[in-house]
């Protein structure tokens, strides 16, 4: 491999060789060879969950967003992704040379906005403008700081843990297909997008829950396999449980797309000894759609992860080593 490519950034097996083999290789310590989503850090006394995240997304605007909400949103549902209140943000922006000043102003009206739903202070920031030519419109990167609440992790993960997701997958990488390439559909397809704050008060409660994470890049296809391998599990997952819009089932079908590895920003897949909080969930704008979809069946080294189709057959499901679609977030 002489350059990086595309998918380099997609958070499959391509990525997470970068990370292994030239990241790790240079930048290692305890806390980082985790590769968390968020950093859990002790200082003084306290413990505190610490994360940043990149926004690269191609187009800036979208069915249900733009990157400004999508800024807030990511970096907010990691830090509660590790049991974290989160409380404080950075805004960095990258403006290229040329942009449109209203367009701009949108985009941080959003990241007001949402930083306000979300309950956060954007406390620091700074703003750099590129040549023209030398940028793509806007990246934007985040920071964020949370108030250690519970520890969830994939290390803590035990057999027979029920996998419950909180709503319908694919909506926000079909979203962005959709938008990108200028198809029209009969029932537009909106980006599940959303700081998961409130239900995350509900989550917080319950006892059982061993792990979260939010299943962007990769899917819950590649979020599953990637804790299979870190947790040293076998998880076994039912198709027919897994909810999906009816017409993101439909386009995945004529496009060819897999919907288990489509990206989503507005979903968590918890795992959790007890079922009974997806009942809970259900009464929730944002889990009006949650559903277990499968059980941790046993300890296993090569961490697999095993899909039982709707015709009754077993599929071995893995990390992508392609790139579906670039630039989702």
């Amino acid at each position: 491999m002489d350059s990086i490519l595309l998918a380099h950034g997609s958070g499959g097996k391509l990525q997470s060789d970068l990370l292994e083999k030239v990241i790790l290789k240079h930048i290692k310590n305890p806390i980082i060879n985790l590769l968390e989503d968020s950093a859990y850090l002790s200082v003084n006394k306290s413990k505190i969950a610490f994360t940043t995240d990149s926004y690269v997304v191609n187009p800036l605007f979208f069915p249900g967003g733009n990157i400004g909400k999508l800024a807030v949103c990511g970096t907010v549902n990691d830090l509660l992704c590790i049991g974290a209140k989160p409380l404080y943000l950075s805004l960095g922006l990258i403006i290229e040379e040329g942009f449109d000043y209203e367009r701009f102003e949108k985009i941080i009206a959003s990241i007001a906005s949402e930083a306000k739903n979300a309950g956060v202070k954007i406390v620091c920031g700074d703003t750099k403008v590129v040549e023209h030519g030398k940028g793509d419109g806007i990246y934007i990167n985040t920071a964020g700081i949370g108030e250690i609440k519970h520890y969830f992790s994939p290390q803590k993960i035990e057999t027979g843990d029920f996998i419950i997701v909180t709503g319908n997958i694919g909506d926000h990488g079909i979203a962005l297909l959709s938008e990108r390439q200028k198809l029209k559909f009969k029932t537009p397809i909106i980006s599940d997008v959303a700081n998961l704050t409130g239900i995350s008060d509900i989550l917080f409660k319950n006892s059982g829950i061993h792990c979260m994470r939010d299943p962007t890049r990769g899917g819950i296809g590649g979020i599953l396999k990637e804790i299979a391998l870190k947790s040293s599990i076998e998880i076994e997952i039912n198709e027919k449980s897994i909810p999906i819009n009816p017409g993101v089932s439909s386009i995945c079908e004529i496009l060819g797309i897999d919907p288990l590895y489509l990206a989503n920003e507005g979903k968590f897949i918890i795992f959790s000894k007890e079922e009974k909080i997806v009942s809970t969930l259900k009464h929730t704008k944002l889990g009006k759609n949650a559903a277990v979809i499968g059980r941790v069946i046993k300890k296993d080294q090569k961490g697999k992860v095993i899909l039982l189709t709707k015709v009754g057959g077993k599929r071995i499901i893995d990390i992508p080593r392609g790139e579906l679609l670039p630039r989702i977030c």
